[in-house]
């Protein structure tokens, strides 16, 4: 299995693009690896953006994102409110947003996978990809009921800590999505669990990303 680090180009400081259709995508499919990425870099500017929300998802994106994101004095949090699956018809707005997004100039995107079965997620996938050709981007994966998981070749390891603190979080801020079926403590730590078993985790949990191109230099 190959390892590999950040790089970093000499360039402080190193910035990440986060980006989630709805305001918890981001810290379910990347939440523990931003948690455990903040942990270990000092100089480190991120990007947070959320695309779609309502007034009181607004309220728990941008808890969320303090929490996950303690700590980190460079920090942008952007929620707009593109609407809920409809983002297919809504294409050259969402796109004349993405351009803007170029100022951020960040060394690492984690995006939505190619091949999620949503639709919202996967307009963001595909802008992420037309507006971003020169960048390292990490396509993270959603749980749920379409059934969409697939063969990640990119993995972050957790320790136990940081995967508690993930679904804890999770747990605690969202409480619009409590209702629903697959949003629960044994889901997140399930597929955590499955994706270290896959990547010979030390300490039992990972995140799994797609990365569809990478350089080696």
């Amino acid at each position: 299995m190959l390892r590999l680090g950040l790089e970093k180009n000499g360039r402080k400081p190193y910035r990440i693009l986060c980006l989630g259709a709805h305001s918890d995508d981001i810290e379910i499919g990347c939440g523990g690896t931003i948690l455990r990425l903040l942990a270990e870099y000092r100089e480190v500017e991120v990007h947070w953006v959320v695309l779609s929300s309502t007034p009181e998802r607004d309220r728990e994106a941008r808890k969320s994102a303090g929490l996950f994101l303690k700590g980190t004095p460079r920090k942008t949090v952007v929620v707009k409110h593109f609407r809920t699956s409809f983002f297919p018809y809504q294409g050259e707005k969402i796109k004349a947003y993405f351009e803007t997004l170029k100022r951020a100039s960040p060394d690492l995107i984690f995006t939505h996978y190619r091949h999620d079965l949503h639709q919202d997620h996967r307009v963001v996938c595909d802008l992420t990809w037309n507006t971003f050709r020169n960048h390292l981007i990490l396509e993270y994966e959603i749980p749920k009921y379409d059934g969409d998981l697939g063969s990640p070749n990119c993995f972050m390891h957790l320790d136990e800590a940081t995967s508690q603190m993930k679904v804890r979080n999770l747990l605690s801020i969202f409480g619009t999505q409590r209702d629903k079926h697959w949003f629960t403590e044994d889901t997140f730590l399930g597929l955590m669990r499955i994706r270290g078993v896959e990547s010979a985790a030390p300490e039992k949990y990972a995140e799994a990303f797609y990365a569809r191109k990478l350089v080696l230099s």
